[in-house]
């Protein structure tokens, strides 16, 4: 019996993916030039699998119209693997890149492959190893044609929402579905970037340890914020070896990339839109790598004072500017905070028996409520035009 779809690359994605596809009643076929990856997984995996020893063998072995995914390395490698792919398909074979590629460069392989009478589809592979297991986010586009052929195999491993809805669909033409997943993947890096700045502050002005900072990402994540983001970075915070020291102080502090944050923001550059967030985030991995300079500078720079002094904000805000400060230090004072009157629990200023005054001039309990701006224990409102901005 033949295969119902092949996958090029067993490495963690293509192998994991591969494994989905089984899991889920296709018969694979596997192909990968490094025989040591080939010979660990024919090993390993057997039921429901193909395991060729050349690329000749692979094609053969799947199902007409056949369907090829290859999970590779974006750029040179796949312009290769489809260069010696093409002598050995037939016309109506479909091609699917699987990894970050280019958007550009999909365009420029889809118009090669439907030359040669074939089909080609880049597609975005979102969730990781993990994801690529169980359910990933797929976001496919390309030649026309290809999403039927394709489609039973996607929505089948896909991801589902709580409502049952699945995790993928045709986005469009040309490279459109590697375009998707360059905006997804810039997404991702403004993300890492402000989860990445709020640490910095937390650690260097605020001076909390690690443990804390894991509780407030803790706390974030059963709220608005809740992500896989967010999660794993309140577990990596609370990570400890097996001799107590905390893993994440000895990471090195250097930032490594692959490029779709980069191609989204000169995406922009080009329509003349601004996008400072992902702009930032790529430049700030950038300057990360440099390792070597930033030690360099920091013998001869000073260290910026990151420092949040309260008696400062109090000179120039008032009562309401230390109250703030004082309740971004002490996160974790109940007693403190209720003195202030303010909630430990919710972690919000809470109105109290005093006379409080909202934005729109009301003043009394009730009309907190009803403005929904936040206020000290004084009745000053925190978040009117009374206080003005206030800058750590």
């Amino acid at each position: 019996m033949k295969a119902d779809i092949g996958m090029i690359g067993m490495g963690v994605m293509g192998s994991n993916l591969a494994r989905n596809m089984v899991s889920k009643g296709f018969t694979v076929s596997c192909y990968d030039w490094n025989e040591t990856l080939r010979k660990n997984f024919a090993a390993k995996y057997k039921e429901g699998f193909v395991h060729a020893v050349s690329l000749k063998e692979f094609v053969e072995s799947i199902e007409r119209p056949r369907k090829i995914m290859m999970m590779i390395k974006a750029g040179v490698p796949v312009d290769s693997v489809i260069n010696e792919l093409l002598p050995l398909l037939d016309p109506g074979d479909v091609l699917i890149d699987g990894g970050n590629s280019e958007w550009e460069d999909t365009e420029r392989r889809i118009a090669l492959c439907e030359k040669n009478g074939l089909l080609f589809v880049g597609s975005g592979v979102s969730g990781g190893e993990e994801g690529a297991l169980n359910s990933p986010a797929l976001m496919p586009g390309g030649s026309k044609g290809a999403w039927e052929l394709i489609r039973p195999v996607f929505e089948a491993i896909a991801a589902r929402t709580p409502e049952g809805d699945v995790c993928v669909d045709w986005i469009g033409a040309g490279g459109a579905g590697h375009f998707v997943k360059m905006v997804h993947n810039g997404i991702e890096y403004g993300d890492m970037q402000m989860i990445c700045e709020t640490y910095q502050v937390m650690r260097g002005g605020l001076g909390m340890s690690n443990i804390a900072m894991s509780e407030v990402f803790g706390r974030w994540n059963k709220g608005k914020l809740d992500s896989y983001l967010i999660e794993i970075t309140r577990d990596i915070l609370a990570f400890e070896t097996e001799d107590g020291e905390q893993t994440v102080d000895m990471i090195l502090d250097t930032a490594g990339q692959k490029g779709t944050g980069k191609w989204r923001l000169m995406a922009v550059l080009d329509a003349g839109e601004p996008l400072p967030l992902i702009g930032e985030a790529v430049f700030a991995r950038g300057l990360s790598a440099l390792k070597d300079d930033r030690e360099k500078a920091s013998k001869l720079l000073a260290d910026p004072k990151l420092g949040i002094d309260v008696d400062h904000l109090e000179s120039r805000f008032g009562a309401a500017g230390a109250t703030l400060a004082r309740r971004v230090h002490h996160p974790f004072d109940p007693a403190a905070n209720h003195q202030r009157g303010l909630s430990a629990r919710s972690g919000y200023f809470k109105p109290t028996a005093r006379s409080a005054r909202c934005r729109n001039g009301e003043r009394g309990a009730g009309a907190l409520a009803q403005c929904g701006d936040l206020h000290d224990a004084c009745g000053h409102c925190l978040t009117g035009d009374e206080l003005g901005p206030v800058v750590l």
